[in-house]
């Protein structure tokens, strides 16, 4: 997907053409990153056409395929936007494919065109995702969800350790914040307690089926939210203990498509 920015012009130079001096010059304030709070609704939705109507503060769009107009469409409704970004998997129908060499690709990880990546190769990997978080930013998200961020509990074709997991976790979490973006930790429950200071906010999967929603109390305690889906268990048997918990919890079908239950 071809990206179009808006550059600005002008010289900078005053009303009779001097250019301006370093005394008088000021440096951009730095913005404050966003820190999504525990409770906030939210939508997720990464295939089909983007519905913009959805009346939740919080939107999950895929970064590749969401367009600058359409972030700046749900800023101007009031929303924050997250851009959804695979960091852990190689992509056969993403634009930057060729960029990763084949040493870094190792074996299916059950999702139609992808591969697991090598994330101790992270000299390889960073400036790939480098550009990728530069996209988001250009394009005026808010936040990253870096997805499938727990290689080392898969079958992944590389003997990849919780350590290196960590590191590369960490990586990403410090490529996020040096371009003023927001990230979140997906899944990945066991790091948690190493983790939760250096993300902003969780995203789980299927922790009431799999009985481990208490595993990111750490994040609620320390004011940052945990967005939830659910895509077998039955509203009625996850929602109350997501209300007690404050976690941002709906069910979706796993396509991720517009429709959403929350709680």
């Amino acid at each position: 997907m071809a990206l179009t920015l808006s550059a600005c012009s002008g010289s900078g130079s005053d009303s009779n053409g001097n250019a301006p001096s370093a005394a008088t010059t000021k440096p951009p304030a730095p913005q404050k990153r966003w820190q999504p709070r525990p409770g906030l609704d939210w939508q997720w939705q990464l295939d089909g056409k983007l519905d913009l109507s959805v009346d939740v503060p919080v939107y999950d769009v895929d970064g590749f395929e969401t367009s600058e107009a359409d972030v700046t469409r749900l800023h101007r409704a009031g929303r924050r936007v997250i851009c959804y970004l695979n960091v852990g998997a190689w992509e056969n129908f993403r634009p930057d494919k060729n960029a990763f060499p084949k040493s870094v690709l190792g074996a299916p990880n059950g999702w139609d065109g992808e591969r697991w990546l090598d994330i101790r190769r992270r000299s390889v990997l960073r400036p790939i995702m480098e550009r990728r978080m530069d996209m988001c930013r250009a394009k005026g998200f808010d936040a990253v969800e870096p997805d499938l961020m727990e290689g080392y509990a898969g079958k992944t074709g590389f003997p990849l350790t919780a350590s290196d997991q960590l590191a590369y976790n960490r990586m990403i979490a410090d490529l996020a914040h040096a371009r003023g973006l927001a990230v979140g930790l997906k899944n990945d429950l066991p790091q948690i307690p190493r983790l939760v200071r250096r993300f902003d906010f969780a995203v789980n999967e299927e922790c009431a089926q799999f009985d481990e929603c208490k595993a990111l109390r750490p994040f609620i305690a320390a004011g940052k939210a945990v967005f939830h889906v659910e895509y077998a268990v039955p509203n009625g048997e996850f929602c109350a203990d997501s209300r007690r918990l404050k976690l941002s919890s709906m069910r979706k079908k796993l396509e991720l498509g517009v429709w959403r239950r929350p709680c």
